[in-house]
């Protein structure tokens, strides 16, 4: 659910359900229950959640909305692309591509150089995904609440692993963004998925295990 959604679904939810208490599970859960038994589970994007006993819902509604300074990260093999957003604002990005064949049918040494050849194409694609990391993203880390990995993760992953980005990782976020082929409007539109807030809605009508994710 996109973040400038969650007040009203709440407002809804309550509407339907009738009046409403709030816990805080844990600093990346708030769980929310109606008086007729239905319960809302609202996982907190950017954890942990600072709980604000006085505020409406824990504060969960101002946690999710506010404006961060967020790194992004998306790898698929042939594309990747790094930006560094202020709220929904991408100030500063780097678009690229390589070409990565796909794997072949052949058999005997013609596979046998199709794989090598193969293997150097996604080398060097991996290569130039953490020289963009690096030039984007490695310049704003003192100033970023987190970083949002998506695409591939194997790819993401061995992208990060490269030692000149290690003071991204303890940046991390936990949550992978599923991307299509890195594109400069795919990574403008990833502020609407890392602000996300994911919700499980059990409804007392029906089994208790039965969830209803939105």
């Amino acid at each position: 659910m996109d973040a400038e959604r969650l007040p009203g679904w709440l407002q809804r939810f309550e509407a339907r359900h009738g009046p409403t208490t709030w816990q805080a599970a844990a600093d990346d859960q708030v769980v929310v229950t109606a008086r007729d038994g239905a319960r809302a589970e609202c996982e907190v994007p950017f954890p942990p959640l600072v709980v604000d006993a006085e505020a409406a819902f824990g504060g969960l509604p101002d946690h999710v909305s506010r404006d961060r300074c967020v790194g992004v990260l998306l790898v698929r093999l042939g594309g990747h692309a790094a930006g560094v957003f202020s709220g929904t604002d991408l100030v500063s990005s780097k678009v690229g591509s390589r070409l990565v064949h796909g794997r072949s049918a052949a058999g005997g040494q013609s596979q046998q150089r199709f794989a090598r050849r193969r293997e150097g194409q996604v080398r060097v694609a991996l290569r130039d995904a953490a020289a963009v990391a690096i030039r984007i993203l490695l310049p704003a880390a003192a100033d970023l609440d987190a970083v949002v990995l998506g695409g591939d993760r194997s790819a993401v992953e061995k992208v990060l692993a490269d030692t000149r980005l290690a003071p991204l990782r303890p940046l991390v976020a936990t949550r992978l963004l599923d991307v299509p082929d890195p594109r400069l409007r795919v990574l403008k539109d990833t502020p609407r998925l890392f602000r996300s807030i994911r919700i499980t809605v059990h409804d007392p009508d029906v089994d208790e295990n039965a969830r209803n994710p939105i």
